[in-house]
C-alpha cells in the first residue's frame, strides 16, 4: 500500500499546509479498491483484524458521535471502543474532531458507520498517514518497503521475536498483496485513459462547425471558441489553465438542451461552470464527468446530436481514415526534391526527421557488435520517448512527420506513464527529456579527423591487443572535446567496441576504453547510446574491480552518463549506488594530504570520483532513499572532514541534493555536519562555497538546523558572501540560505549587526528573479521587528519592493506581498507605500489566479488599512475592490478564506465601507464558512462576524443565517486567541433577543463563565458582557411570565 500511495497516487504541489490528494478518477478509484480491501477484512481476516497497529491511524473526522452505536461508549464529544488492548486502551478513541484508530477490526467498523462519507474519510485518513504500513507494522517494515521478495519479508517479520510474528507476517503479505493489486488497477486506470492534444481537439471542432447551423439535420445549432487568440502550441486556454492540462473551452448550442459551455483538456472533456459575469471569464470548475472527446460527450448530452451524429458518422469516419492514409503515406519520393530546395538549417532538420534511414544505413555498412544485438530491441522500446520531443524553450515540436490523429500521441503518452509508475522515476528537471538524435550530414565538409578515427575504429576492431591498445592511444590524442570527434566515434561504430573493450580481460583495454568514453559522455546525444547499447551495466560491474584506476574511470563515466532520468534508473538497478557507496569508504585515513603516500592519493580520488556519480544519481528521488539505505550519509559525512578541495565539491553537491529529503536532513543533523558546512563556506573556491550555502538553504527550514548554523559562526561568511555580485548562482544560495535563516529572530538580530540588511535592500534591482525571490524572502522575515522596518525605509527599500508587486513569478510574487505588508506596520513606511500606488497593487493581486498569491496579498491589505491616514476613504477608492473582497469568501482555500476574513475585519471599521459590503452579501457568506474545524479560520471569522455585526439588522441576519450555534463550539477549541475572537461575536450577537436563546440552548452560558476568569482581560469583558445579555433576557422573560 506504501508503494501505490507514493508512486501511483496523483498528490498536489505543497503550497500552504500539507500535500492532499487530487480529486481525480485515478486516486478515487485507488481509495475505493482500499475500501473494499478495509470493509471486508473483518469478515475474511477475522484473527488479523484483532492485530493491534504499532502506532494508530491518526486524522481528522467530520463523523459525529451520535453515529456510533453498540460497542462503543459515547458522551457528547468523545468515542472509546469497547474493545482494548492488552493495556486495557481503546483501540477506536475520537475526541472531536480527532480521531485514532489501532485495528483493522476497528477500521471496518467505522467505514461501515460512516456510511455515504467513507470516501472522504478514507481520504483524509491516507493524507494525514502517508506511510500507513509502517504505523501499522513498524519501523522494521519500512526498511525493507522497496524488496518485492514475499520471502524476504517472511523471514525479516519472523525474526523480531514478537509473539504475535504469525498474525504480523500474515498481515504483512496481505498488505503486500494489496500494494500489487493497487498497482496494477493504477496501470490499468491509466493505460485505457485519453490523453488529447491541440491538434485533435481543434480538429474535431472543425469538423463539427461543418456539421453545425440552422436547420434540423444539422448535428448542432453553432460550436465556437471563447477566445480567438491561439498560442503557438495550439492551446486557447490561458497560460495559468494550461499548466492544469486545459487546451481550450467552447461554448455549444445543441437543438434540444440549453445552451453548454464545454472544457477541452489533455485528460478529456468535460462540462465547466460556464461564464462568469467577468467579460470573458470562465467558472473553471468542473460539473460533470470526464468524457475521452468532444463528440462522446455530445452524444451523451443531446439527443438530437446523437441522432443527426449517426447519420453523418459515415462520412465523419472515412474523412478520418483518407487523412490518416496521407498522413501515413511515405515520403522517400519526395526527400532528393526536398533537399535541394532546403537551405542548409532546413536540411539539418530534415536530416533529424530521417534518423532511422541513418541507422539501417550503418548498420549495413559496418557490422553490429553482440552488444548492439542483445540491446537493439530495448533500444528499439525508447526511440519513440527519445526521438519524438525535443526542449525549445518549453514547446514541444514534432521531429517527424504527423501521424494519424491522437493515435501515436496516446500510445506514447500512456506508456510514459506507465513506465514512470513501474520505474519509481522522480520529478527532477535537469535533462529530463532526451535530445534528439543527430547525425553527420553524408554530403557534408567532413574534417580530416573525423576520417582518421574511422581507420582506428577498424583497428580497434581487428587489430590484436597491441593494436588495440595503439589504436586507443592515438584517438585519446585527438580533442574528443570537439563535437565532430564525438559524433565520428559514435558514426562509424566506434561505441559499440569501445563498449565490447570493457567486457574483456585486458585492463590496459579498459582504462584506454574508460578514458575514451569520459571524454566523449559529455556529449548528451552519446550519452544516450551509451545507455542504449548497455553500457552502463559494465561499468557498474568493474566498480568490483580491484584495480583503483578502473574504479575512478568507471565512477566518473557513470557520472557524466547518469544525467537523465533513464541512466538514473538503469545506475540504481544494477546495484550501482551500493557499490559506489562502498567507494566513498577508501578515503577514510586519508584525511591530511601533507602525510598521505601514493596509495592514499590513490584512495582519495577512488572516493571523489564515487562521490560525483553519486552526485548525478542523486537527483533522483528513489537513488536519494538508495543512497541513504547503503550507509552514505555517515560515509559523505566523513568525507567532509577532508581537506581536499576537488573532494569537497561533489560530496557538498550530492549533500545538497539530497537535502531535500526530510530523513536527510535529520540525519544531517545528527551527523554534525552543518558544522563542517559553515567551516567551507569561508572557503577560497566559489563552488564550494555556493553549494554550502544551498545545502544550509535546504535543511535550514529546521529550527536546530538555524540554531546550529549561528552557534558555528555560519551567519557572519553568509553576510559578507552577499557582497560578492558577479556569481548569480552563489548569490541565489546565498540569499536563500539567509532567508531560511531569518525565519529565527536570534539570527536576525545577528544579521542587522553584521550589515547585511543594508545590503539585501541593496540587491532588490537588477538582479535575476532566483535572487529576488531569496532577497525579499529575507526582507519579509527580517522586517517583522520594527528596528529593521525603519531601517529598510532608510535605505530607500520601499520603492524597489512596491515595483516587484507586477511581476508574474508567483513565489516572488508571496515574498513580495509578506514584505509590503510587513513594512506597512510602520505609518511612516505605510505612507510611502500609499504614494506609491502600493495599496492599489496589493488589491489588484487578489484577482491573481494562485490562491498563495492571494492569500498573501489579503494579509499584506490588513496592516495597510489599519495604518493608512483615511484607511475608509482610500479602500473606496478601489473601484470594485470591496465587491471583490466579499467574493473571495467563496474561496475553498483555508488561508485565502483566513486571509480574507482578517481583511474584513479591517474593512469593516469603517462604517459606509461597512455598509457597502452588507449591500454584497458578506452575511450569508461569513454564515456560510462558520461549520469549520480550522483554528486560524475560526479566530479571523469570528473577527469579522464581530465588526459585520455593528451594521443595520446584521446580528439578526447571522441569527436567521444560523451561524451562532457552530460560533458558541469554537469556545471548545483549545487556541486562546479563538477563545477571545469568539467571545467578542457572540458579545455582539447576544445584542439580539434571539442570539441569546440560541447560545443558551447549546451550552454557551457554562462555557463562558469558565472565561471570566481568564487573565486575558478583553476575553473577560467580552464573555462577562455576553453572559449579562442572556441574563437580563432571561430576567425579562420571567418578569414578563409573572406580570
Amino acid at each position: 500500500m506504501g508503494v501505490a500511495l507514493r508512486k501511483s497516487a496523483q498528490w498536489t504541489a505543497a503550497g500552504y499546509g500539507t500535500r492532499t490528494l487530487e480529486i481525480t478518477p485515478l486516486n478515487e478509484a485507488i481509495l475505493k479498491e482500499i475500501m473494499m480491501f478495509v470493509e471486508s477484512f473483518i469478515y475474511k481476516h477475522p484473527q488479523e483484524a484483532k492485530y493491534v497497529f504499532v502506532e494508530p491511524l491518526e486524522w481528522k473526522t467530520n463523523l459525529d458521535p451520535s453515529a456510533f452505536e453498540s460497542g462503543y461508549i459515547v458522551s457528547e464529544t468523545t468515542v472509546k471502543s469497547e474493545e482494548v488492548d492488552k493495556d486495557g486502551q481503546p483501540l477506536l478513541f475520537l475526541s472531536v474532531p480527532h480521531i485514532k484508530i489501532r485495528s483493522f477490526g476497528q477500521l471496518s467498523r467505522f467505514l461501515l458507520t460512516a456510511k455515504d462519507t467513507k470516501l472522504k474519510e478514507a481520504q483524509a485518513c491516507i493524507e494525514a498517514n502517508r506511510d500507513p504500513v509502517t504505523k501499522i507494522l513498524g519501523l522494521d517494515y519500512n526498511a525493507m518497503k522497496d524488496d518485492t521478495s514475499v520471502v524476504n519479508i517472511l523471514d525479516k517479520i519472523t525474526k523480531d521475536g514478537d509473539p504475535e510474528s504469525e498474525i504480523k507476517m500474515k498481515l504483512g503479505m496481505l498488505l503486500k498483496h494489496l500494494d500489487l493489486h493497487l498497482l496494477n488497477h493504477s496501470l490499468k486506470h491509466i493505460s485505457l485513459e485519453i490523453c488529447l492534444n491541440p491538434a485533435i481537439v481543434k480538429n474535431d471542432i472543425e469538423r463539427l462547425k461543418h456539421l453545425s447551423g440552422k436547420g434540423e439535420q444539422t448535428v448542432l445549432e453553432s460550436i465556437d471558441y471563447t477566445s480567438d487568440y491561439e498560442f503557438s502550441n495550439g492551446c486557447r486556454a490561458p497560460p495559468w489553465r494550461q499548466i492544469h492540462g486545459e487546451i481550450c473551452y467552447v461554448v455549444v448550442k445543441p437543438h434540444d438542451v440549453e445552451t453548454l459551455c464545454i472544457t477541452c483538456s489533455a485528460e478529456g472533456v468535460f462540462l465547466n461552470g460556464g461564464k462568469t459575469d467577468d467579460e470573458g471569464g470562465i467558472n473553471y470548475e468542473r460539473k460533470s464527468e470526464i468524457y475521452k472527446d468532444l463528440v462522446t460527450f455530445l452524444k451523451e448530452k443531446s439527443a438530437k446530436f446523437l441522432e443527426n451524429m449517426s447519420k453523418q458518422d459515415v462520412r465523419f469516419s472515412e474523412e478520418w481514415d483518407k487523412e490518416k492514409e496521407l498522413n501515413e503515406a511515405p515520403k522517400k519520393e519526395e526527400e532528393p526534391t526536398l533537399q535541394k530546395a532546403l537551405p542548409a538549417s532546413g536540411k539539418s532538420v530534415l536530416e533529424k526527421n530521417q534518423i532511422n534511414f541513418g541507422k539501417s544505413q550503418m548498420t549495413k555498412r559496418l557490422e553490429p557488435s553482440l552488444n548492439w544485438k542483445a540491446t537493439v530491441d530495448f533500444k528499439d522500446k525508447n526511440v519513440l520517448r527519445d526521438t519524438q520531443e525535443e526542449r525549445h524553450g518549453g514547446k514541444l515540436e514534432r521531429s517527424g512527420p504527423i501521424v494519424s490523429p491522437g493515435r501515436a500521441q496516446l500510445v506514447r503518452k500512456s506508456a510514459e506513464k506507465i513506465e514512470e509508475i513501474i520505474s519509481e522515476s522522480s520529478s527532477e528537471s535537469e535533462e529530463d527529456e532526451e535530445p534528439p538524435d543527430h547525425r553527420q550530414e553524408a554530403n557534408a565538409d567532413l574534417p580530416s579527423e573525423y576520417w582518421q578515427i574511422q581507420k582506428l575504429v577498424k583497428y580497434l576492431k581487428g587489430g590484436n591487443q597491441t593494436a588495440t591498445v595503439i589504436a586507443l592511444c592515438s584517438m585519446k590524442d585527438f580533442n574528443l572535446a570537439q563535437e565532430t570527434c564525438q559524433l565520428a566515434i559514435r558514426d562509424v561504430g566506434g561505441l559499440e567496441v569501445l563498449i565490447n573493450l570493457l567486457d574483456t580481460d585486458e585492463v590496459k583495454c579498459k582504462i584506454g576504453s574508460l578514458k575514451i568514453l569520459k571524454e566523449i559522455s559529455h556529449n548528451p546525444q552519446i550519452r544516450r547510446n551509451i545507455v542504449d547499447l548497455g553500457g552502463l551495466p559494465i561499468m557498474v560491474n568493474i566498480l568490483d574491480s580491484p584495480h583503483k584506476s578502473l574504479k575512478c574511470l568507471a565512477a566518473e563515466t557513470i557520472a557524466n552518463v547518469a544525467k537523465f532520468r533513464r541512466a538514473r534508473r538503469a545506475v540504481r538497478r544494477h546495484g550501482g549506488i551500493t557499490k559506489l557507496v562502498a567507494l566513498l569508504d577508501c578515503a577514510h585515513n586519508s584525511q591530511e594530504p601533507a602525510q598521505s603516500s601514493l596509495y592514499d592519493a590513490r584512495d582519495v580520488e577512488v572516493a571523489r570520483c564515487g562521490a560525483l556519480a553519486l552526485w548525478s544519481c542523486s537527483k533522483s528521488h528513489v537513488n536519494k532513499e538508495a543512497i541513504r539505505k547503503a550507509g552514505g550519509i555517515p560515509l559523505l559525512a566523513g568525507l567532509l572532514k577532508t581537506s581536499h578541495e576537488n573532494m569537497l565539491i561533489p560530496v557538498v553537491g550530492t549533500l545538497q541534493e539530497c537535502a531535500s529529503e526530510e530523513n536527510y536532513r535529520a540525519a544531517i543533523k545528527a551527523e554534525r555536519i552543518i558544522e563542517n558546512l559553515v567551516k567551507n563556506l569561508n572557503s577560497e573556491n566559489e563552488q564550494l562555497q555556493e553549494h554550502c550555502a544551498m545545502a544550509i538553504y535546504q535543511c535550514a527550514e529546521d529550527k536546530e538546523t538555524r540554531d546550529l548554523v549561528r552557534l558555528h559562526g555560519g551567519l557572519k561568511p553568509l553576510a559578507s558572501l552577499l557582497n560578492n555580485t558577479d556569481n548569480k548562482e552563489r548569490l541565489a544560495a546565498v540569499t536563500g540560505a539567509i532567508w531560511k535563516c531569518s525565519i529565527s529572530k536570534e539570527n536576525v538580530t545577528k544579521f542587522r549587526e553584521y550589515k547585511a540588511i543594508e545590503t539585501l535592500v541593496g540587491l532588490l534591482t537588477d538582479q535575476p528573479e532566483e535572487v529576488l525571490v531569496n532577497v525579499v524572502g529575507a526582507l519579509g522575515e527580517c522586517c517583522q521587528e520594527y528596528e529593521n522596518r525603519v531601517l529598510v525605509r532608510k535605505c530607500g527599500g520601499i520603492q524597489p519592493l512596491v515595483n516587484l508587486l507586477v511581476g508574474i513569478n508567483q513565489t516572488l510574487l508571496v515574498n513580495v506581498t509578506k514584505a509590503v505588508g510587513a513594512c506597512a506596520a510602520e505609518p511612516e513606511s505605510m505612507a510611502i507605500i500609499d504614494r506609491l500606488d502600493g495599496v492599489r497593487l496589493l488589491w489588484s493581486l487578489l484577482k491573481n489566479p494562485h490562491p498563495d498569491v492571494k492569500a498573501s496579498a489579503a494579509w499584506a491589505l490588513c496592516p495597510c488599512i489599519q495604518n493608512a491616514k483615511d484607511a475608509g476613504e482610500m479602500v473606496r477608492s478601489f473601484v470594485g475592490g470591496l465587491e471583490l473582497v466579499v467574493n473571495l469568501l467563496k474561496s475553498d482555500n483555508k488561508e485565502v478564506l483566513a486571509s480574507v476574513c482578517a481583511a474584513i475585519t479591517n474593512i469593516a471599521k469603517d462604517q459606509e465601507n461597512l455598509a457597502v459590503i452588507t449591500d454584497h452579501g458578506v452575511v450569508p457568506l461569513l454564515s456560510k464558512l462558520a461549520n469549520t474545524n480550522n483554528d486560524k479560520l475560526r479566530r479571523h471569522l469570528a473577527e469579522a462576524i464581530s465588526r459585520c455585526c455593528m451594521w443595520g439588522r446584521n446580528r439578526v441576519a447571522f441569527g436567521e443565517y444560523k451561524a451562532v450555534a457552530p460560533l458558541v463550539r469554537y469556545l471548545k477549541s483549545n487556541d486562546p486567541n479563538v477563545h477571545r475572537a469568539t467571545a467578542q461575536a457572540l458579545y455582539q450577537l447576544s445584542e439580539d433577543a434571539d442570539n441569546c436563546i440560541t447560545m443558551h440552548e447549546n451550552g454557551a452560558v457554562k462555557l463562558l463563565l469558565d472565561m471570566v476568569g481568564s487573565p486575558d482581560q478583553d476575553l473577560q469583558e467580552a464573555a462577562a458582557g455576553c453572559i449579562s445579555n442572556i441574563r437580563r433576557l432571561a430576567l425579562a422573560t420571567e418578569k414578563a411570565r409573572y406580570t
